[in-house]
């Protein structure tokens, strides 16, 4: 298991309330296959409240990755949809969490939020 792996379970679960899912209701597998192993992440979301063990549980949604891509997508250099479209992921479920998921990974490396660079007036910081 990588450590950016690791850590991005870690602070999910660290973070307790995701305020931006506090209408969300669900569960998340995440499915990490490497050297023809699985690692299993189980995210509960309930009201906003984030929960995660290594339960191998049923969820609502079940997102089928190897951990290299997973690592890249835990370090913000991939995003769960266009990950998906592209067919580097695949699901079975709701694709609702899916489109949440966005929200709980980091943005890519240098990527500046939409306010921060209309007051900078676009410089790169």
């Amino acid at each position: 298991m990588s450590e950016a792996i690791r850590k991005f379970f870690n602070a999910l679960e660290r973070h307790g309330h995701e305020r931006l899912l506090k209408k969300t209701n669900g569960t998340i597998r995440f499915d990490l296959e490497r050297d023809h192993e699985v690692d299993h992440w189980f995210v509960e979301i309930r009201g906003g409240t984030v929960r995660v063990s290594q339960q191998n549980c049923n969820a609502d949604t079940v997102i089928h990755s190897d951990t290299t891509f997973f690592d890249r997508m835990a370090r913000g250099e991939a995003k769960p949809l266009p990950a998906w479209l592209r067919n580097d992921i695949t699901f079975e479920g709701q694709l609702r969490l899916i489109l949440l998921l966005e929200r709980l990974f980091a943005p890519p490396p240098g990527a500046r939020h939409p306010r921060t660079a209309a007051r900078d007036g676009g410089r790169q910081g």
